[in-house]
């Protein structure tokens, strides 16, 4: 897992019961995500290809691979992280809305619940998932997630919000506006609807990569200790 920092911020405490509506911060002002052909407003972002990913305080940014190939971008805020995937859309309908029901489909099917609910980007699904798998640190049972969807021009980017920020709004706020200063490029080459846009890695990242890669190599001949973490690319400002 490859990771990029920025900053160091204390989440804010929780108060109350979870899923009390809570007063969202004036700070934060939902106006995208964008499109790279709009009058994107500027901001510190890391270029993966499809998807232009802003870099906000108190925050990583990590790409998760799998077989091989970058397959999502979370970012990651205290124990709160959002996902961003984009997909190729249709020229003229939008898959948000079949997305949706599919989710419902899927949630229920594994012995979830979900329900459509407003939010700072139009409808979205809030559901109570069990994780494939335990969590260290978390209890047992149906987790808290909400599931973002935005139809762009020919393509459509999927968010989903877990952890504490899934049930309080004002730690979901800075999330929401990582998800709202996203720049997605869909690229002019054919790609059929709802297959993955490709995410593309850094220079610096490719180089970890490599470093990883040689890393291995040298554990075969007992050159390094097999059990150390793997390498993270860490940004502080």
């Amino acid at each position: 897992m490859l990771r990029r920092r920025r900053g160091r911020d204390e989440e804010q405490p929780e108060a109350g019961l979870a899923g009390e509506a809570a007063e969202e911060s004036d700070e934060y002002i939902v106006a995208g995500p964008w499109d790279v052909n709009d009058d994107v407003p500027q901001a510190d972002r890391i270029d993966f290809g499809c998807l232009h990913v802003p870099v906000a305080e108190g925050c990583e940014v990590q790409v998760s691979m799998a077989d091989d190939q970058p397959a999502w971008i979370t970012v990651v805020r205290g124990d709160s992280g959002l996902q961003l995937q984009a997909f190729a859309a249709p020229k003229t309908d939008g898959l948000w809305a079949d997305v949706r029901q599919e989710i419902a489909a899927e949630v229920a099917k594994a012995g979830g619940q979900s329900e459509e609910a407003d939010g700072p980007f139009g409808v979205e699904v809030h559901a109570r998932i069990a994780p494939p798998e335990p969590v260290p640190g978390m209890p047992s049972g149906l987790h808290p997630v909400r599931f973002l969807g935005v139809d762009g021009p020919r393509w459509f980017l999927r968010g989903v919000i877990s952890g504490p920020a899934a049930l309080r709004p004002e730690i979901a706020a800075p999330l929401e506006q990582v998800f709202a200063d996203v720049v997605v490029v869909r690229g002019d080459h054919p790609v059929p609807p709802r297959d993955m846009l490709e995410i593309g890695l850094p220079a610096e990242a490719l180089q970890a990569l490599a470093d990883e890669a040689e890393a291995q190599e040298e554990n075969r001949w007992g050159g390094l200790d097999p059990f150390e973490r793997g390498p993270e690319i860490t940004e502080t400002r």
